[in-house]
């Protein structure tokens, strides 16, 4: 069988007439039909010639042809479509062919269906852009793995490695290398765009796994051929966490009780409370700011998960990077200083802004509002309270992750973010910002328990936007020196 999934015309289904649609989809029913009268007949004589696909071949492109089904029997908009797949998946299942199911419900594995608004190993994200990559015609070859691609994208592996797990490590000498590569070069406006790009989808990673957005239904992981079992999930699905979030209790967090994070919620509004007096009553000096910054710095290193392991990608996505053994490391582990980033030499409003606009026109104005938008978005609401001002809280998280990336505001007093962020909350952030591959349901879970998920939404908005502006510091700066 030479057919692939590839082969099958799925354009048809888009029409707004329904007789193209049903044209369509009894093309596609044709095609698994000849698919699965192949598979059959290889089963009952398997000496008979072969076609030149391997059993496995032809087996694999009817199962990614029954994902993709399976897909739209469940999210295609029109309705005819969505009854004539299932019908299809039926027959075949009737034909003793096993057919897939999806894993979980909605889009999010953290948030429950009924309330999600939501749609680095980001298995989402790179289905998503590679699909994207065909449709606009991009060279298929590419996607074999980076080897694959133009030298000149390939000579930005290095800076992309560094920008997403140790952006204080980068030099001027990265951006020279990508300047002067002869024939391969970049020019410094092509360098910015890719920068942006290239920081914005590492953010893009944090937000996926931090609201733990589930694959596609026909992508890896989005469906499985197991059989249900078990109150209609299997074993191997509750232990590789990929349950429907209906299925589990609701607080994982080990059900603590209501009146426990009841009080949470209150002795964090007491403590901004009491922060304020102090703000008003009188100030640290710059030598007390400096220490408080460093300690807050060292005590980062500190924070992990106990759920942190390694995190094994997988082919489909590894292809499309270098080194898989690379990642986050604290800055200041093993004996390496990198001296503190001090904004107020080197800041986005001042100098980051201005040479992304100027090379990259518009763009540098985008970015500031989405920094804006990102950094003051609030309900003015705290899980059961209205109308308080989380500002305080906003620039604590804010500046938690820019510490943990070596990056220190003068003016701002370190000893709140100990009082506002709780060990647990920590976790989530340090996890969704430097390794959110690792991020899980648990650590969702366990900070703000009290708080509404569009409230926890919102945070993880602040995260990624904050992680996007430390990595766009550090490169920007990096260009700035070769610059001067």
């Amino acid at each position: 069988m030479a057919e692939g999934e590839n082969e099958v015309r799925w354009d048809g289904l888009c029409s707004r007439d329904s007789t193209t649609r049903e044209t369509a989809l009894e093309n596609i029913r044709q095609t698994i039909l000849r698919k699965t009268e192949y598979l059959r007949s290889v089963k009952e004589t398997p000496h008979r010639p072969s076609d030149g696909l391997s059993n496995t071949e032809s087996s694999d492109g009817l199962n990614k042809l029954l994902a993709h089904l399976l897909m739209l029997s469940k999210r295609c908009p029109f309705k005819d479509v969505r009854e004539k797949s299932e019908f299809i998946l039926k027959s075949i299942q009737e034909l003793g062919i096993r057919i897939p199911r999806p894993l979980g419900q909605g889009p999010s594995r953290f948030i429950p269906e009924k309330e999600a608004a939501a749609r680095h190993q980001c298995s989402y994200l790179v289905n998503l852009h590679v699909n994207d990559f065909l449709h606009v015609g991009g060279d298929p070859k590419w996607l074999n793995g980076l080897e694959n691609a133009p030298q000149k994208l390939q000579n930005l592996g290095e800076l992309n490695k560094v920008l997403a797990h140790r952006p204080w490590l980068i030099t001027k000498e990265h951006i020279e290398g990508l300047l002067k590569a002869e024939e391969h070069s970049w020019s410094l406006a092509e360098l910015v765009h890719a920068v942006v790009l290239l920081t914005h989808y590492h953010s893009l990673a944090s937000f996926t796994f931090g609201c733990g957005i589930s694959p596609e239904i026909h992508c890896d992981g989005g469906h499985t051929f197991r059989p249900p079992s078990v109150s209609n999930y299997c074993i191997c699905d509750i232990t590789n966490g990929n349950h429907s979030v209906d299925e589990m209790p609701v607080n994982s967090a080990e059900n603590v009780s209501v009146s426990d994070s009841f009080f949470e919620v209150e002795a964090l509004m007491e403590k901004m409370r009491q922060l304020q007096e102090c703000r008003d009553e009188e100030e640290a000096s710059q030598e007390e700011m400096a220490s408080r910054f460093e300690i807050e710095k060292r005590e980062s290193m500190f924070v992990f998960s106990s759920d942190d392991e390694e995190v094994t990608p997988a082919r489909a996505v590894s292809r499309h990077f270098e080194d898989t053994s690379y990642g986050y490391k604290d800055f200041s582990r093993h004996g390496m200083h990198v001296p503190t980033f001090r904004v107020q030499d080197y800041c986005w409003e001042d100098h980051g802004y201005s040479l992304v606009n100027r090379l990259y026109p518009d763009v540098g104005q985008l970015i500031d509002e989405k920094f804006h938008i990102a950094y003051n978005l609030t309900y003015n609401t705290m899980a059961m309270h209205k109308d308080v001002d989380t500002s305080m809280l906003r620039r604590a998280i804010w500046n938690y992750i820019h510490c943990m990336f070596g990056i220190r505001y003068d003016d701002y007093d370190y000893g709140e973010i100990n009082q506002l962020l709780d060990r647990s909350f920590k976790v989530y952030i340090k996890t969704v910002v430097c390794t959110p591959e690792k991020v899980t349901k648990r650590m969702y879970d366990s900070f703000w328990r009290q708080f509404k998920h569009s409230e926890k939404v919102h945070v993880n908005l602040l995260l990624i936007e904050a992680r996007m502006q430390a990595e766009l510091l550090y490169a920007l700066r990096a260009i700035t020196r070769y610059m001067t």
